[in-house]
């Protein structure tokens, strides 16, 4: 099936910071969707062709702002759920009413459903003394919808918002002040299911193996005859790129494998082996320590350290492409996150954007078209599909690697030495994780090179040695995590192994923050 043929959702976004979360739950049900601004034009959103409409939380009041999407697309016949501020803008332009409420609420709430909608039918999490069904949810809003519009009646109350779900059965509109898309909305999932499914009636047809075929006809097209150039990492997302463009034009694909330095244990050996040997794909393999390792001397500030990886791997990326001067493409691993928070920093629109690094970051130097075939996928996807095109689970499931690598891992100064003894212990603590089934069980594991020294004493000498923190974390999104609370046998096997068998290392510690307030990455 064909993406044009596949049933759409469209996405309006009003500025939340979770309007991300909606795009992958709908895509989590093999729902083909979009992410775009609330400001599009009517006649976008019409040759779009939506199957639904979804409109997005945000940050503003409705009744003060300029966030406003075009009304005319409540006159286009298709379903439209409207989520917080999307709801209250749907209650306004409808004609309805928003105001400043005089109790806020942020964070868990409870609604009784009411009114057997069919967004809620037999959706919900307990049942009252009168058999009514009521609703865990998530809450973050200070205004509400005080009158309805003609034709809606409400479908979810609590007593600080009395007005919490609103329908209009009879034209498949359909409100929520709460958050189905996150989390801690207990059934949130069921209810997104319900609208893009059931009341839109689309057909989940969007599946990583049916989408392999239209992607390799893409690349093929797209690029004929030319060659093209990748920047290899052992990340999901290249790894996957490569995988699929050498599916759709073979040896007309080189990959650039640039071993900096600040890669995990045997990280090389495992792509090479993986690409060249396993795929047969065209890799060649740059090893630039040293001089990674001269630029990042005597520096210590994050940001600082970032930028110097960042600007080294630009400078031997470019030598290399400089040996293939047939190349016309280059090829990225940008995934679709990565486009909708570019999009949101080029609009201004977006609160909480940053500007990513393989969106709009090319030196002009380089003269190189740009391909980008994972663009529209969601990093999960990308899994799936790396699975499907033949990658090794171990690889495509691997917990995310910061782009700097151990840069951002070893704190303070990065010296060769530190890395080495972070690679080894980082080796461990991801063993034992597999050996205690918790590898899976966590999002994100890893150690961290503390640049003290702590003393200690092993058989009858005194040790002055560094220390490494653990980290491990259980997260569904990354933008919040809560640290993992793993077995002290775990902990206590790490840390007696690291001690024993990396020598330079003689104390352990365990990470015990949850994002927020810390962030996952140390640095």
């Amino acid at each position: 099936m064909t993406q044009q043929a596949l049933d759409k959702v469209l996405i309006l976004d009003f500025g939340s910071q979770v309007t991300q979360l909606i795009a992958r739950r709908v895509r989590e049900a093999h729902v083909y969707c979009e992410l775009h601004s609330f400001d599009v034009s009517i006649d976008f959103i019409k040759a779009f062709n939506p199957k639904a409409i979804i409109l997005s939380g945000g940050p503003n009041s409705v009744y003060e702002s300029d966030y406003q999407a075009d009304p005319k697309l409540f006159e286009l016949g298709v379903p439209v759920l409207g989520i917080c501020y999307g709801m209250q803008w749907m209650a306004q332009a409808l004609g309805g009413q928003v105001e400043a409420g005089k109790v806020r609420e942020f964070g868990f709430a409870e609604i009784r459903a009411h009114g057997h909608s069919k967004l809620f039918n037999a959706i919900e999490d307990r049942k009252g003394d009168n058999g009514e069904g009521y609703l865990e949810v998530w809450m973050s809003h200070g205004d509400k919808v005080t009158a309805l519009p003609q034709g809606f009646s409400v479908i979810g109350e609590n007593a600080a918002c009395p007005i919490a779900a609103i329908a209009d059965e009879a034209r498949g509109f359909y409100a929520v002040q709460f958050h189905p898309e996150v989390t801690h909305t207990l059934k949130g999932r069921d209810m997104l299911n319900r609208f893009v499914l059931d009341i839109a009636g689309c057909q989940p047809g969007w599946t990583m193996p049916n989408y392999i075929e239209q992607a390799v006809a893409r690349i093929r097209e797209q690029v004929g005859s030319d060659e093209v150039i990748l920047g290899l990492s052992g990340g999901v997302d290249s790894s996957v790129a490569a995988a699929l463009i050498h599916r759709a034009i073979g040896d007309q694909l080189t990959c650039v494998f640039v071993d900096n330095g600040l890669l995990r244990l045997n990280e090389g050996e495992q792509v090479m082996n993986i690409f060249n040997k396993h795929l047969g794909v065209k890799v060649i393999h740059v090893n630039a320590t040293e001089q990674f390792m001269g630029h990042l001397a005597g520096v210590s500030d994050p940001e600082a350290k970032r930028k110097i990886i960042g600007r080294e791997f630009v400078e031997v990326f470019q030598a290399e492409s400089a040996k293939l001067p047939s190349a016309k493409w280059l090829a990225q691993g940008t995934i679709y996150p990565d486009v909708i928070e570019s999009a949101g920093a080029k609009t201004g629109k977006a609160h909480t954007i940053k500007s990513h690094h393989n969106v709009g970051g090319l030196p002009d130097t380089l003269k190189l078209q740009l391909l980008e075939p994972l663009r529209e996928l969601f990093k999960d996807e990308v899994r799936e599909l790396g699975v499907a095109l033949g990658l090794p689970h171990e690889m495509v499931y691997r917990h995310p690697f910061p782009g700097p690598g151990l840069g951002v891992r070893v704190l303070g100064e990065v010296k060769k030495e530190y890395c080495d003894l972070l690679r080894r212990a980082d080796a461990i603590f991801i063993d034992e994780l597999h050996a205690f089934d918790w590898y899976d069980k966590t999002s994100q594991a890893f150690a961290v090179f503390l640049p003290v020294k702590s003393v200690g004493v092993m058989g009858d000498g005194r040790t002055y040695e560094y220390v490494v923190a653990l980290r491990a974390v259980c997260t569904s999104d990354f933008m919040t995590a809560k640290w993992a609370e793993l077995p002290y046998e775990l902990l206590g096997k790490v840390s007696n192994r690291i001690i024993n068998e990396v020598r330079g290392i003689n104390r352990v510690v365990y990470d015990v923050s949850g994002k927020p307030p810390a962030t996952i990455e140390w640095e």
